[in-house]
């Protein structure tokens, strides 16, 4: 994948209230096929988020009345929310500016006077894992999943149509204390070890955590008997085949589910070699999968 293919029309928006840096920065940017766009100053580039999705960001750190610091914590807030990675320019090289940055968005910096080739090379790594991601995501997207990622605050990061909508459907509200003591367990302890918690008419399943840092969290709706029972019905298990069925769609281990039901290892073992028949499946992995597709559609 070459982000700088002409064919491919990539966006730069390039922030800086320095003419002479924005003109160095843009010929360079369009010497390799990328259409630039210029602000030179905090409110402009918002506006111009607001209009036109970029590729790829690069801010000047320093400028007068929104600096670049405050104006990447805006676009990467809600409602703004900038998917674009976002590149400081600076001449602050002291650490204390550099993490200011990164806390606030951005995802790397480059020092002036800026070094195009440096520029490029950089710029290129992180358009590449900008796009990977955007793969992922339009992935989750169409297959209909409610997943988002939360930072360790409960501030949403992303999430996907289906998960967005849940959230403003059940008015849930991520950055609750319950919701942020669930999430400082899932910071802690394994996947496996992490129960779902249940917040009103939702509950929240812990999917692991991205490289970047954001927790993955899976939403469903609450869930009583009626979808065990959907389970059953659909897939002709007996009640208990059923139970098992449901509780390993939500990622509980076989000693979890032994646990739950007041079973011993054993049985639950025989019940899912009953399940696996019955679905046609020869693992864990592909009833969990037809499982949460069937309940999915249920609710």
């Amino acid at each position: 994948m070459n982000p700088f293919d002409p064919n491919t029309h990539n966006i730069a928006l390039v922030v800086d209230d320095s003419p002479e840096s924005l003109g160095m920065v843009s010929a360079a940017l369009e010497d390799i096929g990328m259409t630039v766009l210029i602000a030179r100053d905090g409110t402009a580039a918002i506006d111009l988020v607001n209009r036109v999705q970029p590729d790829v960001i690069l801010m000047d750190a320093m400028m007068p009345g929104i600096d670049g610091f405050e104006t990447t914590r805006i676009l990467k807030s809600a409602p703004h929310s900038v998917d674009a990675p976002i590149v400081f320019m600076t001449g602050l090289t002291d650490s204390d500016s550099i993490i200011k940055g990164l806390r606030s968005g951005g995802v790397d910096y480059i020092t002036k006077p800026v070094d195009v080739d440096e520029m490029i090379a950089r710029l290129t790594v992180h358009m590449l894992n900008s796009k990977m991601v955007r793969s992922v995501r339009e992935a989750l997207d169409t297959s209909g999943r409610a997943v988002l990622a939360v930072e360790d605050d409960g501030a949403i990061a992303w999430g996907t149509p289906r998960a967005l909508q849940m959230i403003d459907d059940n008015a849930l509200h991520t950055g609750s204390r319950v919701v942020r003591d669930w999430l400082s367990l899932a910071r802690t302890q394994a996947v496996s070890q992490v129960q779902s918690l249940t917040v009103g008419a939702l509950q929240m399943h812990l999917v692991g955590r991205a490289s970047s840092g954001e927790i993955l969290i899976r939403l469903s709706a609450a869930t009583n008997g009626e979808g065990k029972d959907h389970l059953a019905r659909e897939f002709n298990l007996t009640q208990r085949e059923g139970e098992v069925l449901f509780w390993l769609s939500q990622g509980k281990t076989n000693r979890d589910i032994a646990e739950i039901l007041n079973l011993s290892a054993r049985t639950v073992n025989k019940h899912l070699e009953q399940v696996f028949q019955k679905l046609g499946v020869d693992n864990r992995t592909s009833a969990a999968v037809l499982a949460d597709r069937t309940l999915a559609s249920y609710r």
